[in-house]
C-alpha cells in the first residue's frame, strides 16, 4: 500500500496532479494521444469557442459573469445582462482567452509550468485571482466543464480516427478533464473552509 502526504495534497499542486493522476492511470499514453489529435482538433477551436459561448449566453446564471470587467481587459464593459451580445469586445478578449486555453490542452507539455496554468484556471473564476468581482458559483463551473467534455467527445467521433485511437483519445481527454476539474473544485473548497473556521 502506497503511502500519500494528504497534507501535502493540498500544498504542492505538482503534487496533487500526481497523486490524482497515478488515481486514474492518466499517463504517458494518454498525453501521446491527445497530443497526436492537436492536428485534427485545433482547427476546430473557433468552433467550440463559439458553442461553449453559445451555451453560456442561454442562461442567465452563466451569462451574468460576463457583464463585470474580466481580468486583463481595458476596453468598455457592458451596460447590462440584456444588452450583451457576443460581439462586444470583452467577449471576443474571453474568447481568445479559451480558444488559447483549448489549443494549449491539445500542444502544451504537461509539465509542472503547464499545472499551474491548469490550477490557475480554477483561480481565475474565484476572487482569489484575477477580477475581484468574479466569482463564479461552483455549480456554473461544473456544468460548463461537463459540457466541454460531452462536445469535445462528440468532436473526436468526428474525427474519423481509426477505433483504437478514438477510444485511446477520448479515455484521455475524460482523465485530463477530471484533473482540471479537481483543480477547480479545490479553490472552491478553500473558500468554504474559510468559513467554515471563521463560523
Amino acid at each position: 500500500m502506497k503511502h500519500i502526504d494528504e497534507r501535502r495534497l493540498e500544498e504542492d499542486v505538482t503534487y496533487r496532479v500526481g497523486y490524482v493522476s497515478e488515481f486514474m492511470g492518466f499517463g504517458s499514453d494518454d498525453i501521446a494521444a491527445i497530443h497526436g489529435a492537436a492536428g485534427r482538433l485545433a482547427p476546430l477551436v473557433p468552433v467550440l469557442v463559439d458553442a461553449v459561448y453559445d451555451k453560456l449566453f442561454s442562461y442567465d446564471a452563466t451569462k451574468r459573469h460576463f457583464v463585470p470587467r474580466q481580468s486583463g481587459y481595458e476596453g468598455a464593459v457592458p451596460t447590462s445582462i440584456e444588452s450583451l451580445e457576443q460581439d462586444h469586445e470583452m467577449i471576443q478578449f474571453r474568447k481568445q482567452h479559451l480558444g488559447r486555453y483549448l489549443v494549449a490542452l491539445v500542444t502544451r507539455e504537461y509539465d509542472a509550468k503547464m499545472l499551474t496554468y491548469l490550477d490557475m484556471v480554477g483561480k481565475m473564476h474565484t476572487p482569489k485571482a484575477g477580477s475581484p468581482d468574479l466569482n463564479v458559483p461552483l455549480v456554473q463551473m461544473n456544468a460548463l466543464l461537463g459540457f466541454v467534455a460531452d462536445a469535445l467527445t462528440n468532436v473526436i467521433f468526428g474525427l474519423g480516427l481509426d477505433r483504437p485511437t478514438e477510444i485511446g483519445t477520448v479515455r484521455a481527454f475524460g482523465k485530463l478533464l477530471w484533473i482540471q476539474n479537481d483543480l477547480i473544485t479545490r479553490h472552491y473548497q478553500e473558500a468554504r473552509g474559510r468559513v467554515a473556521a471563521a463560523a
